[in-house]
């Protein structure tokens, strides 16, 4: 059901009739776009019978523990993170098999007695919504887990195209991912930030999520945001397009310097280098009278870390090295994730860092995310982190759709 409104205009006269006929036409796009919403929502979500087969090995293979365990049987680290695995595949599966059998049972019910056919039809409405829940969490859990999900996260903001109005997003978008920290209660801290001397702004920001867990959780994050909004200088009223750059990678090592230490001796000499400078910047006590700053080169990979922000050279070195890990592992994953991709002969959509994934629209107060083309009104309760999850649940619902369609194909 759509409206041309162009087709209607030269009939319009009148300034008041063709704004009334504008108004009809956003009011009709409306209710089409709530009746597509009730009609995807309205249908329940029957996973194929491939995957239930799968989740039922799950449960047999529980069963097996379950029963190895019973008999004293020493379990090592392994196994208990493949009982815990079973286990929750297992009574996931129990909870989607309830309620598929209650939904077929109300479909019966009206097929044997016409007269609760509406009673019925209204418990199925309202059984629906959760057995799509359980459905897509059950499916979740089928699939191959990330290697990195129960890591913490490092956060690399950078700005992008739109000169300071680009800073000041890049900036904007550090303080959301903080206040998503605190509306979680997860700890964090900085591990490098480089202000806009000449103005307001960011020209790059490292953040550390110390939550375990938090990297699987935000992973969907990395990727170039893009934001329309009329800046703050503007004074003709024009809404600029800025961009800023997202990187998420996993954290695999703490910051101290023994950890430091003993990443560095599994390099080769000729792998890596280390450049000692002094710290450059406005001023202070510590800046350009201590070799403080330290530069790290790694040759194989072409990555090159600089770090300034602690007085101590030891401490930016141990900066360093902790962000050259992750680096190097997110680095590691991707090479592995387009070797599967290349071998499946088939494009997979990613988050690719050269194209955008979400736009900010001030304006219109709309985010949308275009991976899975979920939109929310209310930019200033995501940037708060209060509705950030929104977006993150809609992005992680689309990429396990996308993976179970390749489960299905393998």
């Amino acid at each position: 059901m759509m409206l041309r409104l162009g087709r209607i205009k030269p009939f319009l006269r009148d300034s008041t009739l063709i704004k009334t006929a504008s108004q009809i036409h956003i009011r009709c796009q409306s209710v089409v776009s709530d009746l597509t919403t009730f009609s995807e929502t309205s249908h329940s979500k029957e996973l194929p019978e491939s995957l239930i087969k799968k989740a039922q090995l799950y449960g047999k293979e529980f069963l097996d523990l379950e029963q190895k365990l019973s008999k004293g049987e020493n379990f090592n680290v392994d196994d208990q993170k493949r009982f815990a695995k079973c286990s929750s595949v297992a009574e996931t599966l129990k909870i989607y098999q309830d309620y598929l059998s209650e939904l077929h049972e109300l479909n019966e019910m009206i097929t044997m007695d016409p007269s609760l056919k509406m009673e019925a039809e209204i418990e199925i409405q309202t059984k629906i919504p959760k057995f799509n829940e359980i459905s897509n969490n059950l499916l979740g859990k089928l699939l191959p887990t990330h290697p990195f999900a129960d890591k913490p996260c490092i956060i690399e903001l950078r700005p992008g195209v739109g000169g300071v109005e680009a800073m000041i997003f890049a900036q904007d978008l550090a303080s959301m991912y903080m206040n998503y920290a605190n509306a979680h209660r997860w700890k964090y801290h900085i591990i490098s930030q480089q202000l806009n001397e000449s103005g307001s702004g960011i020209l790059s920001s490292v953040l550390s999520i110390d939550e375990p867990g938090s990297y699987d959780r935000l992973r969907l994050e990395a990727g170039v945001h893009r934001v329309q909004r009329i800046p703050a200088t503007e004074t003709k009223g024009r809404t600029h397009t800025s961009t800023a750059a997202v990187v998420v990678l996993p954290k695999l090592a703490d910051d101290s310097e023994k950890s430091t230490e003993a990443y560095e001796r599994t390099f080769k000499p000729d792998e890596i280098r280390v450049d000692v400078k002094r710290a450059s910047g406005k001023g202070g006590q510590h800046v350009n009278t201590t070799d403080s700053a330290v530069r790290l080169t790694h040759f194989p990979s072409g990555i090159v870390i600089s770090m300034q922000d602690e007085r101590s050279q030891h401490k930016n070195k141990a900066k360093a090295f902790t962000l050259l890990r992750a680096k190097l592992a997110e680095k590691e994953q991707r090479e592995k994730e387009a070797a599967g991709i290349a071998a499946r002969k088939e494009q997979v959509t990613t988050t690719d860092r050269s194209d955008k994934i979400r736009t900010y629209n001030y304006p219109q107060n709309r985010i949308t995310d275009h991976r899975c083309g979920f939109t929310v009104h209310d930019i200033p309760g995501v940037m708060t982190g209060d509705k950030l999850d929104e977006i993150i649940d809609a992005t992680r619902t689309y990429e396990t759709d996308q993976k179970a369609k390749d489960l299905l194909i393998e």
